[in-house]
């Protein structure tokens, strides 16, 4: 039996006609941003990647540059949120992140708050992605800690 929806989010939800996002959605913007971010960090050390004769050096470049990718994936989830509510591949699938309190586009340091506890789930095996999957308001760690809602915006 799933656990009841926390009466005040869905109170918002049915008040507001706002949606979630579903998980199948929300997983498909999290591939197009991997995909995508994954890309800009191979095309930045193209000349390093390239020099790389077998795969253990490959994974050695890769694990050198792990910081730097972080940093990367903080800027990126921390700039798109702020600004547009939605990371690229969000934007794809027409999902899109909400303050629970104001109802609008996070603020920069919700936005930054969300993107810093994003990497620390992904670092602990992604359990708090697992934990947005289990939960009927759909709410991540990252989420709770920055008190936001993905939603559609269909």
């Amino acid at each position: 039996m799933a656990a009841p929806m926390n009466e005040d989010i869905e109170e918002l939800l049915h008040r507001e006609s706002i949606q979630l996002a579903t998980i199948q959605k929300r997983s498909v913007a999290f591939f197009i941003d991997e995909v995508l971010l994954s890309v800009i960090l191979m095309i930045v050390l193209w000349d390093s990647f390239t020099q790389a004769t077998t795969t253990t050096e490959i994974i050695a470049l890769t694990n050198a540059f792990v910081f730097e990718y972080m940093a990367m994936k903080i800027v990126y989830q921390t700039f798109f949120i702020y600004q547009y509510g939605a990371t690229l591949g969000k934007l794809a699938m027409k999902i899109y992140v909400m303050d629970v309190k104001t109802l609008t586009t996070p603020v920069i340091t919700v936005a930054l708050n969300r993107a810093i506890f994003r990497i620390i789930s992904e670092m602990l095996f992604y359990l708090g992605f697992l934990w947005g999957i289990l939960t009927p308001e759909r709410q991540t760690w990252h989420d709770k800690t920055a008190r936001t809602l993905v939603v559609s915006g269909e």
